[in-house]
């Protein structure tokens, strides 16, 4: 199959860049303006932006185990909608991927029903329990690394283990970081909304001292280590100056802590998430930790529930929120459009910096494999969880005006997703 995407804008060095696109058998063939190429698929892309896929390196696609949720298809899918080609997916199943016999079923069902390309965490311990290491030599050559997400890993003695062995492997921690001795209950943010409104919190030290703790630990034994989902200042600090001491350490965040804080709340399920929604102080951090390197890649930490599990308030709710098909849009809304961050930073963040780290994704180059996604950068509209792909529908963007729209996504040249119009 050939096809030719026409006159698509690419930006290269703080410039668009107006190109065509040839693709032929997957692959990117020749580039240039106004190419002669005998496609058999033609695609007017005027006025669109052409982008590598995505790469969020944080989702949960609740299968095996939990497709009431989400199903490796549906969430897949939904990615592909978001503008990605690849994500890489949580270990918090049943069963949980801590062998390979475990595993084998994740690995089958991605085989079978994923429209992008999906890479597994393994677990860090045996059934996420915390206590004995997961059989992570036999998982190694399978998986983009080892998370125990959801849970933190308690015993200091287990992290060592597991940061020598994950070492010797050659592959990545990806640490939830999260102290259970001071949670006392808490499930949203300890601070003035609580307070006000009688909710137990949780405190900003449950992270960022487990983080303290791991960089320390992974200086210790040379481990690749990765944090997820930061969200206080306290968190950035102690990054940074890990980064600085050499420590190879990277971390993420996510676009709903950069678009809302603690005083956003209201009392609904679609608030709720771990780690919470944080104060104004911590935001303000986690962007300038975007704009000087501590903060490495922005992932959505897509977490879908179903109706019922995120419709009985804060306290009650379950914790996670979906953002796979709006996780460019609310960036490019609160971030670019608001002359805080650079388009080019925000693709270095969702491409760039997690395709070096976790040895995934291509660039739009010839010779590559035509993995890219063209968005309308001009395009807005008013966020509707009905019209979501994903199962899930608890986001706090929720009828919120976001810009930039998701046109098309292709992998290896095969359309995944594609609005009707183009």
């Amino acid at each position: 199959m050939r096809m030719l995407l026409k006159d698509g804008s690419v930006l290269e060095q703080g410039k668009w860049k107006q190109t065509d696109l040839a693709i032929e058998n997957g692959v990117i063939v020749a580039r240039g303006e106004q190419l002669s190429f005998p496609a058999e698929k033609v695609f007017d892309c005027r006025g669109f932006a052409l982008f590598p896929g995505f790469v969020d390196v944080h989702v949960h696609l609740r299968e095996p185990g939990f497709s009431y949720k989400e199903t490796i298809s549906s969430g897949t899918l939904a990615a592909a909608h978001g503008g990605y080609s690849r994500v890489c997916a949580m270990p918090n199943l049943d069963p949980t991927p801590d062998s390979l016999q475990t595993l084998a079923p994740q690995l089958e069902r991605i085989r079978t029903d994923a429209v992008i390309d999906v890479t597994p965490y393994g677990a860090i311990t045996a059934h996420r329990g915390g206590r004995e290491l997961a059989d992570m030599e036999q998982l190694a050559p399978y998986v983009a690394g080892f998370s125990d997400d959801g849970s933190g890993v308690q015993d200091a003695d287990v992290m060592r283990a597991a940061m020598c062995k994950a070492a010797s492997l050659g592959k990545l921690i990806a640490a939830h970081c999260e102290d259970n001795t001071l949670l006392h209950g808490g499930y949203i943010h300890d601070g003035a909304y609580a307070r006000a409104h009688g909710h137990r919190g949780i405190c900003s030290e449950s992270e960022w001292g487990q983080i303290a703790r791991d960089v320390k630990l992974a200086e210790e034994t040379g481990c690749a280590y990765h944090v997820c989902h930061v969200s206080t200042k306290e968190s950035v600090e102690v990054i940074r100056a890990a980064k600085r001491r050499g420590v190879n350490v990277t971390c993420e965040t996510a676009p709903h802590y950069l678009a809302f804080t603690q005083d956003d709340l209201q009392e609904d399920g679609r608030f709720k998430m771990n780690p919470p929604l944080r104060d104004q102080a911590d935001q303000d951090a986690l962007i300038e930790g975007l704009l000087d390197g501590t903060i490495d890649m922005l992932v959505t930490d897509h977490a879908p529930h179903s109706h019922e599990e995120k419709a009985k308030g804060l306290e009650k709710s379950a914790m996670g929120v979906v953002g796979l098909e709006m996780s460019f849009a609310a960036s490019y809304t609160h971030l670019v459009k608001k002359g805080i961050l650079p388009l080019e930073k925000l693709v270095e963040l969702m491409h760039t910096s997690p395709m070096r780290r976790f040895g995934c994704g291509t660039e739009i180059a010839v010779g590559q494999p035509a993995d890219l996604t063209v968005f309308d950068l001009n395009e807005t509209y008013t966020v509707d969880p009905e019209k979501f792909l994903t199962m899930g529908r608890a986001t706090p963007f929720t009828g919120t005006q976001l810009t930039g729209a998701c046109k098309l996504t292709m992998i290896g040249g095969e359309i995944v997703w594609k609005e009707d119009t183009l």
